[in-house]
């Protein structure tokens, strides 16, 4: 009997009687076998150009990545984080294959600098200041053999470093990953150079290149997700945070917050007229012989529009001078002739305009974005670490969609990519993702995306399940839908929008 035809009592009655309509289906798992599926019939090297950076090094022209001869180039890449970039010369080449199979052009090398998974730092120093030789030959070997296959390199110089005692850096143990500080702290910006020094003046001897004069590495990456303006947004420039080793995105320490307070003061007694400071004060209430405060974001609202434009003109500065600097350093002193990233957008929740009147000066523009990211959790009670995730379709809310918050970042003239992009495990709709962010992207004519991330962990840890939100190598849905989308992406089945509307912000 057909239940449209049963009382639905009856048929609810039915339902707690556990009485089964239909057999139940044995769900089995399909596991990727990326050690043994060299003989697969999706095979999609061919869209890549073997080997990589023989006639040149990536280039822009008319706002767009292009190849040396002038054609159009496109990135269809993955994240490797952590462990995962520093495999045994006996996986490095089974991985490369496995990623050429998949049509992914470019792996970009995330947490190189980790503090919580293998690094290219020496373990058991008092210092971040010197490579482990050992992590480097790894590190070489897996970019010669992506190289070989047409696999380009996209490196990140600073992600996940976090001070040690002997690196002389104030407050050390109570900065985390240390953001924001770079922008101010010319000791920090030392050792940013220095760590530039050292990884794209190094020689990678199986391919007799030294990473800056290397073709293959097609971006260099300066700082991951970090901007003084956000972190004024979002009160992390207040100087109240007292404990050792905190989170990602933490407040600044007491120390650095005096710091940024004089350097704001020299600052305004540079930039303003003689009267202006006065009238700060006023605005401020404060005496003629005390330091002009800087607002916090519960103060935005009230203080008058000039204190507030003041106060985000330095913030501003400070993030165009590092960047200045940086990029400077880089291509004068260095002589990289790679691109340059500043930084990602990745914050959607606030205005991001100020920070790409930074980034924009530079090479590439680039963005981040997560559909329904998790939210970590700790229960009070037990402090057990957990998480929550809405679990909704992207579909069913176009523009909270990741390609209306990306296409914000997205600057007239400058190539623009994704460097980190994902529906995270285990959103039940995640095969949506990476099809329309092809299509859309290859609509707005974007030059790259980059999904987050391949894995974490050394490839002799990888296990038939998926371990965490990010990992997409064991997700047998996303893995098969990186290589219809890179058809899509790559070979131009999307074709770029007939017309563009553009929006002017700045000036």
């Amino acid at each position: 009997m057909h239940s449209k035809y049963l009382n639905p009592y009856i048929l609810l009655l039915l339902v707690l009687s556990n009485v089964t309509f239909v057999q139940a289906v044995q769900m089995k798992p399909f596991n990727i076998n990326w050690r043994q599926n060299g003989d697969s019939p999706v095979n999609l090297s061919f869209l890549l150009d073997a080997p990589v950076g023989n006639e040149g090094f990536i280039r822009v022209k008319d706002g767009h990545l292009v190849k040396p001869n002038g054609e159009r180039f496109r990135i269809w890449g993955i994240n490797f984080t952590g462990g995962s970039c520093f495999p045994s010369k006996e996986d490095a080449p089974v991985v490369a294959d496995h990623l050429a199979r998949f049509g992914i052009n470019c792996v970009r090398f995330h947490f190189l600098d980790s503090n919580w998974s293998a690094s290219i730092f020496v373990k058991g120093r008092d210092d971040t200041r010197t490579l482990d030789p050992q992590q480097l030959d790894r590190l070489d070997y897996f970019v010669a053999e992506l190289k070989k296959r047409g696999i380009y390199t996209n490196l990140n110089l600073n992600v996940g470093r976090n001070y040690r005692k002997a690196d002389a850096v104030l407050d050390y143990e109570y900065l985390g990953l240390a953001k924001v500080i770079n922008y101010f702290d010319e000791h920090v910006q030392t050792l940013h150079k220095e760590y530039a020094l050292q990884l794209l003046t190094h020689r990678n001897p199986y391919i007799r290149t030294e990473y800056r004069h290397e073709p293959a590495v097609v971006i260099v990456e300066l700082v991951n997700e970090n901007s003084i303006v956000e972190a004024w947004f979002s009160d992390r420039l207040l100087g109240k945070n007292t404990e050792k080793n905190p989170g990602t995105w933490t407040d600044i320490t007491p120390s650095y917050a005096n710091q940024l307070t004089e350097r704001y003061n020299a600052w305004l007694r540079e930039r303003l007229s003689p009267t202006e400071p006065k009238e700060l004060r006023e605005m401020a209430g404060v005496k003629e012989d005390e330091p002009i405060p800087r607002l916090t974001r519960e103060q935005f609202s009230a203080a008058p529009k000039k204190w507030f434009q003041i106060e985000a003109a330095f913030y501003m500065e400070l993030e165009r001078d590092y960047f200045d600097q940086m990029y400077r350093y880089l291509k004068q002193e260095l002589g990289l002739k790679s691109l340059i990233v500043g930084t990602s957008d990745h914050n959607h929740g606030k205005t991001c305009y100020p920070l790409l009147t930074s980034t924009s000066k530079l090479d590439v523009v680039d963005g981040h974005v997560y559909w329904q990211h998790p939210r970590y959790l700790t229960d009070p009670k037990t402090k057990a670490r957990t998480f929550s995730i809405p679990n909704t379709p992207m579909v069913n809310d176009p523009f909270s969609s990741t390609v209306v918050q990306l296409s914000r970042s997205a600057v007239a003239g400058k190539p623009y990519t994704i460097s980190e992009t994902n529906h995270p495990f285990p959103n039940q709709y995640a095969c949506e993702s990476i099809g329309i962010l092809a299509a859309y992207s290859a609509f707005h004519d974007w030059d790259g995306v980059f999904l987050y991330t391949f894995e974490h962990k050394d490839p002799k840890e990888w296990e038939n399940r998926i371990p965490g939100h990010f990992e997409i190598r064991p997700d047998p849905v996303k893995m098969t839908n990186i290589a219809a989308a890179a058809i899509l992406f790559l070979r131009g089945d999307v074709q770029p929008a007939l017309e563009t509307s553009a929006l002017s912000l700045f000036n």
